[in-house]
């Protein structure tokens, strides 16, 4: 017998930020909000739906916020109140299941293919959840309904805000047929660009191309394409995700050379071993440390290593970020206007305990 399929939801709050910052203050209500510090250097943490109308977004320099809505109020961020939000919301997710994949603290997927509430249908959980947060949080939240996670991080964005929208197994082709290509995860504008060259324009033209084409022109990525024209994703609820990355950055109030970094470096780098401790108390260590640049034009840089001992230390960790800036191919008069170092590749202590164990032993037979 065929797997019934699953029951996702993709539940994500609206204007999040800004939301929480109108309920508390009444006075902000109907107003533009732009949750950010002003600043040439700040950028938009979340933005009204009164100010989303003038063009403003999240991830915006708060200085091109301002031109294209100068009437804004702009208010900084408090994160413990928005954390305090997120964890309300968690529990009422967690009423109708475990299976829970948190996003941000503002979005989440949910498995309800089974739930604790015996509630008839994954809409009626998601009408449950959504009337749930609006009592408890005064806050609006909407949801999208579908066989995948996929499809229901789209669906979610089709009534936003406040609104519910359900994709049912017999409608999928239906629904992906018309959305623009970009619309699918993974296909950003470089992607865009080289798929509308080929003069596909919507997920329907992207399906009627031929499957061993685009796994000929893109790889395993251009099969990935086509299942997903096709609404295939078998990809899990998956909670409690492990932590893939702490880190700690620091947007400058005038653009650095490289010479420049070290004390922000050395700064921040204290920021993210003190992450990096909390997650060893659940017993998972970093191995690969990473040196995060965004130049004067906004170009964003990488550079990372994984040195055979890992850093057992905040100024080792310092050390290594500061050196890995020698990775960086740029002239020395370059400039930036942000800087963040992290730590990633985290595994068990006793799984990296066991290699350092084994690549010693190996180190010492050659040795003899």
């Amino acid at each position: 017998m065929p797997t019934p399929p699953r029951k996702i939801l993709h539940v994500d709050m609206d204007a999040f930020y800004a939301s929480v910052e109108q309920r508390d203050d009444p006075s902000l209500r109907g107003l533009p909000v732009v949750v950010a510090w002003k600043g040439a250097r700040s950028v938009v943490c979340a933005a009204s739906y009164e100010a989303r109308k003038f063009g403003v977004r999240s991830a915006m320099p708060a200085v091109r916020a301002e031109r294209l809505c100068p009437q804004a109020v702009f208010v900084p961020p408090d994160f413990t109140r928005y954390k305090a939000v997120s964890r309300q919301v968690r529990e009422i997710f967690a009423r109708h299941t475990d299976l829970i994949e948190p996003l941000s603290l503002d979005e989440a997927y949910l498995d309800v293919t089974e739930t604790r509430t015996g509630l008839p249908s994954a809409t009626a959980t998601a009408e449950a959840i959504r009337a749930a947060i609006r009592e408890e949080t005064q806050l609006t939240a909407s949801a999208g309904v579908a066989p995948n996670k996929f499809l229901a991080k789209i669906a979610s964005d089709f009534r936003k805000p406040d609104g519910l929208f359900v994709v049912r197994p017999r409608d999928v082709l239906d629904f992906l047929a018309p959305l623009p290509i970009g619309r699918l995860p993974g296909v950003g504008k470089v992607m865009e660009g080289k798929l509308t060259a080929l003069g596909l324009a919507t997920v329907g033209d992207l399906r009627a191309f031929a499957a061993e084409e685009l796994e000929q022109r893109f790889g395993r990525w251009g099969r990935r394409l086509h299942e997903l024209s096709l609404g295939i994703d078998d990809h899990p609820v998956t909670p409690d995700r492990p932590t893939l990355q702490v880190s700690a950055e620091d947007t400058f109030e005038r653009d650095l050379t490289l010479d420049e970094l070290e004390p922000h470096i050395r700064r921040l780098a204290e920021k993210a071993w003190a992450a990096h401790q909390r997650e060893a108390q659940d017993g998972r260590i970093a191995r690969t440390v990473v040196l995060k640049l965004k130049t004067a034009d906004f170009h964003t840089l990488t550079r990372s290593l994984t040195p055979a001992q890992r850093p057992e230390s905040e100024r080792e960790l310092a050390d290594m970020a500061c050196a890995l800036r020698t990775r960086v191919e740029r002239s020395a008069d370059s400039r930036y206007r942000l800087v963040g170092v992290g730590l990633s590749g985290f595994v068990d202590v006793d799984n990296y305990a066991v290699q350092r164990d084994l690549f010693d032993g190996i180190r010492d037979e050659m040795a003899d």
